[in-house]
């Protein structure tokens, strides 16, 4: 008897209770069962983020503004955790998913999947979505948060793709990584707050953003054979290529000569950057130019190491396919966003200390 029978088969129960809900859903529920699974996944995080946005911008209470603004913080941490931690399980332990278990005896709607089972993603999500509401909320809104979590796991079951030890744990997960961010958070903003920052601080955002991304790159060379691709989700895989171009790859298909052009650019804006963030700037400002000089080192290192950028993540959804990219890639795009947010904000303090004056 080893732990995985204990924990996970639960003793044979865990395919049992499987079989009796996804068998005994009757099949005019098989349309909410795909409606919740929608509701449920990781590509409505964008919404979730604009509705808290929205709520904390049209809130008349300064209080209730600044409470929703925290969550909003703690939702969009708590994501990235889980985002990191349920890729990391699903391809570690790579636990069979129902299809491949019982074959034909799955009721599946959609597309069957058979890897990559524990935790469940849409499990993960929901519980994610309930710990960032549930302060916010009054007794009602408890019970429609239990409610939403609920038919978001048995969506998963009823549809053959998880089994309920999958949906637990990613509700587990889920809200762990709530709690974490909820204690991340208070640490983030303390430093957030404090106008006298070193730049120390910033220099080590950079210095974290390469350091993942080539850790990232450095595992997926050595474990993955080159073209290989691994589905984790209906929408993300891990893949292993190698871009010449620049990010999203961006003149990939040219002979030769962007390497050195890019690798001159890269040189050109870190050096750029780097002065930069010796400056005193907005903390913004400092946060967007650090990222952007974490994301350009990792792919500079990689042109001049590699020769090429290694790319491994890749996003899909129905006829849609995202060039594949890498951590250095979101960090250049999320400080490129930061940057783009810090040039409106300053904008409009400025059109309203106008109107004010």
């Amino acid at each position: 008897m080893n732990w995985k029978f204990l924990l996970y088969d639960w003793g044979g129960w865990n395919v049992a209770l499987f079989q009796a809900i996804n068998s005994g859903t009757p099949g005019a529920l098989d349309p909410w069962a795909w409606l919740f699974s929608l509701v449920g996944s990781y590509w409505t995080a964008p919404l979730m983020l604009l509705g808290l946005w929205w709520w904390s911008t049209s809130a008349s209470n300064p209080t209730r503004a600044c409470a929703v603004r925290h969550r909003l913080v703690t939702f969009g941490v708590a994501f990235a955790l889980a985002l990191l931690a349920a890729s990391a399980l699903k391809w570690g332990l790579d636990f069979p998913r129902p299809p491949a278990v019982l074959g034909t005896l799955v009721h599946v709607i959609g597309v069957a999947e058979l890897r990559y089972s524990l935790p469940s993603g849409h499990a993960t999500y929901a519980a994610l979505v309930v710990g960032a509401l549930w302060p916010l909320m009054g007794r009602r809104g408890h019970l429609a948060l239990v409610c939403y979590a609920a038919l978001v796991g048995w969506s998963r079951i009823a549809a053959g793709m998880h089994f309920p030890a999958d949906v637990l744990a990613g509700w587990t997960l889920g809200a762990g990584c709530v709690v974490v961010a909820g204690h991340l958070v208070p640490l983030l903003a303390a430093t957030w707050r404090n106008r006298g920052t070193p730049n120390a601080v910033w220099y080590g955002v950079a210095a974290c953003c390469f350091m993942a991304d080539q850790a990232a790159k450095f595992a997926i060379t050595r474990m993955f054979a080159y073209g290989e691709r691994v589905e984790i989700t209906s929408t993300f895989n891990l893949v292993y290529v190698r871009n010449p171009g620049a990010a999203f790859s961006f003149l990939a298909n040219e002979a030769g000569w962007q390497r050195y052009l890019f690798i001159g650019l890269g040189l050109a804006v870190s050096a750029w950057l780097a002065h930069t963030l010796r400056k005193r700037l907005s903390r913004m400002e400092a946060l967007a130019y650090s990222l952007i000089l974490g994301g350009a080192a990792g792919n500079l290192t990689d042109r001049v190491w590699r020769g090429q950028v290694v790319d491994f993540l890749d996003l899909h959804w129905m006829q849609l396919h995202w060039p594949a990219f890498n951590l250095a890639d979101m960090a250049i795009s999320a400080g490129a966003a930061s940057l783009m947010l810090a040039v409106l904000t300053q904008r409009h303090g400025i059109t309203a200390k106008t109107l004010s004056g």
